[in-house]
């Protein structure tokens, strides 16, 4: 309050100021009897007057945008205020309490930060940030905690020394969470779930402390293994990470080789499938040929005969060498004679 000093004096002074003093300096400032009503019996009264309006006005105050103002009565929270400007009964019957509701507090677990934040100088705290996984193994983690408040009257009555409450509902959690999981997991790809159900867990905490706090976010800042099996743990993820690649590259080698041998394959089949569809064509149009002949043959017989004959002669005779004579000279040439390269001396 404005009219207080922190050890609650309505002055703001250590010592209350000589009264005896003061009116000794008005006496002689001002004369009293020049004045109507302060006689003998008129000047206590005014100054008590004057003293009320001070301590009525000292029940004026103001709630910033980022506050909200509780109003305690005899020490009993009785009613909230927005931001904006109020007025309360003076203490000691009233008092206001203005938490800021917006502001995003930090706690930190397992480290201290040491001077400035952003040089980024910080103190581990093993005792907070070693825990043991689901297969006992020992991992040293550290973490974040932000959070708002969300009910003011029951983070200012309910719980005392919130940060300190926070910090300890965290690290029961995140022991909890972690208790849950592997350590490969921690390491890797389930922080985000570690973080969501450390969240979880601790938000669920303070609900049942009736904390009236809000969990805005759970950051895993530092999860490694013991410095002692750290050499170890690094060859163990060295030797997945070259697993991963194998895998990856056999992967990589089956997807070229795949599309490959699927359209040689399809190639074959439509291939076989051209090829019967050529084959069950020409048988087909072979016997309709042949059915027409038949019936053809069965009409003209003679006719019908040295066609075929004809036909045949044509397709045969211009793939053979021949040669015609006349009967005349045939009888006249040996049987054995080899007209077929006399033919061709003949020809040339």
């Amino acid at each position: 309050m404005a009219w207080h000093d922190d050890e609650g004096n309505p002055w703001g002074r250590k010592q209350p100021p000589d009264l005896k003093k003061i009116m000794e300096k008005i006496k002689k400032a001002i004369p009293i009897k020049a004045i109507p009503g302060f006689g003998r019996h008129g000047f206590l009264p005014v100054m008590i007057g004057i003293a009320a309006i001070l301590w009525l006005a000292s029940g004026i105050y103001i709630v910033r945008p980022d506050e909200l103002g509780v109003v305690k009565r005899f020490g009993e929270a009785v009613r909230t205020t927005m931001s904006g400007i109020h007025y309360h009964i003076p203490i000691p019957i009233e008092t206001v309490i203005k938490p800021k509701v917006t502001q995003v507090r930090r706690i930190e677990i397992g480290f201290r930060t040491i001077g400035d934040r952003q040089v980024g100088r910080t103190q581990a705290i093993h005792s907070e940030s070693l825990m043991l996984t689901k297969a006992e193994n020992i991992v040293n983690l550290t973490f974040i905690v932000q959070y708002q408040i969300k009910d003011p009257v029951e983070y200012l009555f309910n719980v005392m020394n919130q940060p300190k409450t926070v910090k300890d509902a965290a690290e029961a959690a995140m022991r909890e969470t972690v208790g849950k999981n592997d350590i490969d997991d921690i390491l890797t790809v389930g922080k985000f779930q570690v973080q969501q159900e450390t969240k979880d867990i601790l938000q669920s905490i303070l609900d049942s402390y009736k904390a009236g706090i809000h969990v805005v976010a759970v950051q895993l800042q530092d999860v490694h293994p013991p410095e002692q099996v750290m050499a170890a743990f690094k060859d163990v993820a060295s030797a997945k990470e070259d697993k991963s690649k194998l895998i990856n590259e056999a992967h990589g080698y089956r997807n070229e080789i795949l599309p490959k041998a699927k359209g040689a394959a399809a190639q074959i089949v439509n291939d076989a499938i051209a090829y019967r569809e050529s084959k069950i064509n020409q048988a087909q149009g072979d016997t309709s040929r042949f059915l027409q002949m038949l019936s053809e043959y069965r009409t003209a017989r003679d006719v019908t005969k040295k066609r075929l004959y004809i036909e045949t002669m044509e397709e045969i005779l211009p793939h053979v060498n021949k040669i015609i004579l006349d009967d005349k000279i045939s009888r006249n040439i040996l049987p054995h004679l080899p007209l077929d390269k006399k033919a061709k001396e003949i020809v040339k």
